[in-house]
């Protein structure tokens, strides 16, 4: 049995009571579970009666369990009776536990907000300028000159910034080694910031073969705390210097860069490629901006429950993504300064955001009884399994019938979407 009260924020409190002899038998099940671990002297352990180890500890010695039985065998059901559909993880709390009476809980759970739209046809937005000038397609040239580029060894003059210089070096600060500053046989690109400030620079001048103290100073903010501010002494000696060379931009060039035979036709194909990006972004801008209006046109009231299990879930996918990139998530945290319950409050913000666009969008896509179709179902399962190089009828046998119902629901707020940007003013 079980009652419904609305608070704020679209929070409902459910409470239910679970009669008196039901708790008493998840009160002997929790018994079951436990005596394994229970000693009664005179009892061999694991076979002390019920009733004495509740006499021996007081009778609140299986209570917790005993709730947590009652609670998960008839919150579902009572939840679902009420018809609501629910948007968040139910907070619970025990208002009755006794021996010998009802058993009484409540949970604490968001519910779906209303969405009342605004004027979802009209949305005023910014117009998007698609256009490829010349600077563009040469700067995508220039690219693919410097990724074709090819050493040359310089002989006939000392390392000059750009360069790159194959040298050996020791580090050591008060005359003492110190363990990382040590190579040989390392190459450096004069210029590229990638050493200690004013290491570079310093080898400026040197000729191939000839020696030189390079003297810097560690940062303060220095990853290593034992070197952070010091000076230190790096004993370098420089074996080869080599100057990028850089190909012609001809019609060879486009012909080893390219499937084509001239640099017209290659530049050509460089502003098609730039053009439809840049369409395709275009259109995103579009679509995000008509999504950021229908948000601000639209009315709801949005519960913190719901916002905190968005805040979870994108916090689970994260580190789910991390982890496929072999990096664990308390180590990332660790490097950024962070904690979870830090990171959590961060992206609280994007959550919220992101659960306003899906019920404005839903909102619309009712409004317009947008439906989907099982045929559009299945053509999306098709790109997915070819995207897969997979058999689609693997594909579909491996989808249930809640996800097959989840793609529907995407697919609606995607032709929302499509139909708010479809009807928006450019200004």
């Amino acid at each position: 049995m079980s009652t419904v009260e609305k608070l704020e924020h679209n929070m409902v409190k459910i409470t239910v009571e679970v009669p008196a002899e039901d708790f008493t038998k998840a009160c002997t099940e929790a018994y079951k579970r436990q005596r394994g671990s229970i000693s009664l002297p005179g009892f061999r352990k694991g076979h002390a009666p019920q009733q004495l180890i509740e006499k021996m500890y007081g009778p609140s010695v299986f209570f917790e369990q005993a709730a947590n039985i009652c609670i998960n065998t008839t919150y579902d059901k009572e939840a679902k009776d009420t018809g609501l559909e629910f948007v968040s993880r139910p907070e619970f709390d025990i208002t009755q536990i006794e021996k010998g009476k009802p058993f009484i809980y409540t949970a604490e759970v968001a519910v779906r907000p209303e969405v009342t739209l605004g004027d979802y046809k009209g949305i005023e937005v910014k117009k998007q300028d698609v256009e490829v000038t010349d600077d563009e397609i040469e700067a995508e040239v220039r690219k693919e000159q410097e990724k074709n580029a090819r050493l040359v060894d310089v002989t006939d003059r000392p390392v000059e910034s750009g360069d790159t210089v194959t040298l050996d070096y020791s580090g050591s600060v008060d005359g003492v080694k110190f363990d990382g500053g040590t190579a040989e046989d390392q190459q450096l690109v004069i210029g590229s910031n990638t050493f200690i400030p004013g290491f570079e620079d310093q080898l400026i001048g040197v000729s191939a073969g000839e020696s030189k103290d390079v003297v810097v100073t560690f940062p303060a903010e220095y990853h290593a705390e034992d070197l952070a501010g010091k000076e230190a002494v790096f004993a370098c000696t420089v074996h080869k210097i080599q100057k990028k060379e850089l190909p012609e931009i001809d019609d060879d060039f486009a012909q080893d860069v390219s499937e084509f035979n001239t640099l017209d036709e290659y530049k050509n194909d460089i502003r098609s490629r730039l053009l439809d990006t840049k369409t395709k972004e275009a259109k995103t801008e579009k679509e995000n901006q008509a999504v950021d209006k229908l948000i601000e046109t639209s009315e709801m009231d949005i519960p913190d429950a719901m916002i905190n299990a968005q805040a979870d879930q994108m916090y689970m996918d994260f580190a789910r993504r991390l982890q496929s990139q072999g990096i664990p998530m308390d180590m990332y945290l660790q490097y950024q300064g962070s904690d979870e319950a830090k990171l959590k409050e961060e992206m609280k913000p994007q959550a919220k955001k992101q659960i306003q666009s899906r019920l404005a969008l839903e909102a619309v896509a009712a409004a317009e009884n947008i439906e989907i179709s099982d045929e559009k179902v299945d053509e999306e399962l098709q790109k997915i399994a070819d995207q897969y190089k997979m058999e689609v009828e693997d594909l579909k046998k491996s989808v249930s019938d809640y996800e097959k119902e989840q793609m529907k629901k995407d697919l609606a707020v995607q032709e929302a979407i499509t139909l708010i940007t479809e009807n928006a003013k450019e200004v």
